[in-house]
């Protein structure tokens, strides 16, 4: 298996074929989690705002989320914050997100083989799954900032994706620590910035909080996300 690292929005063109792990752990794919455990029946991943309002109006699904700037666009039913998406009723419900870093990349992909939205929450079930289809090829795409500028939790969460495609146990306690020690992390704390939840990082660090992986599918022009239940045999080492 190969594995190939990239990152922001050039990288997500870079990913010509494989099997494409997209990252965004602050905030988007952590927040498609959170959704997806609490029961949305799947989410839509459009890359602009007036994308997802539009597909609402038609029907195509109940709730927008997302942001522009961090902050919950006008007209969407709720922002980017996974904590805050905790008590959206969105059991049963079909929502569709557009953010400018994780939904940007993934709609900029160009492979049409399978395709995942990762974050650290769901790390190992990520693994598992396309280990599990024995790929000869997988990008890791990290999205960083506003898919332009490269960020630590994003590089490093590549950086442990690829030691367990190596059969390697990552220590995520340290993980968790240089993330903890980067310059990302300064916006959760700044009063003058609520749409940044104070609690998100809490979240977003909690490394395989969840069990399942998020699946990606191409589906009448767009791109589905549904979970991946993920059985528990042992993960086989990258050759």
């Amino acid at each position: 298996m190969e594995i190939c690292w990239e990152s922001l929005l050039a990288g997500a063109h870079q990913a010509q074929s494989g099997t494409v792990v997209v990252i965004d752990v602050f905030r988007a794919f952590t927040s498609v989690a959170v959704l997806l455990s609490a029961g949305a029946r799947e989410v839509i991943m459009v890359a602009q705002p007036e994308e997802a309002l539009s597909l609402r109006r038609q029907g195509r699904g109940e709730l927008a989320v997302g942001e522009v700037g961090g902050k919950r666009p006008p007209g969407f039913d709720g922002g980017n914050s996974p904590f805050e998406l905790m008590s959206l009723d969105c059991a049963g419900r079909v929502v569709i997100q557009s953010t400018r870093a994780g939904t940007v990349g993934i709609t900029a992909v160009p492979a049409a083989g399978p395709l995942y939205a990762a974050a650290l929450v769901t790390a190992q079930a990520t693994v598992r799954a396309v280990s599990q289809a024995r790929p000869a090829r997988v990008y890791l795409i990290a999205m960083g900032r506003d898919a332009q500028v490269r960020t630590d939790e994003d590089e490093l969460c590549a950086m442990y994706l690829r030691n367990l495609f190596a059969g390697r146990q990552p220590d995520a306690g340290c993980v968790r620590a240089l993330i903890g020690a980067g310059g990302e992390i300064e916006k959760f704390r700044d009063p003058d910035k609520p749409h940044f939840h104070p609690r998100d990082p809490e979240i977003a660090l909690d490394i395989d909080r969840f069990s399942f992986a998020v699946r990606v599918e191409r589906q009448d022009g767009l791109l589905v996300a549904r979970q991946q239940p993920v059985a528990g045999a042992a993960l086989e080492a990258a050759e």
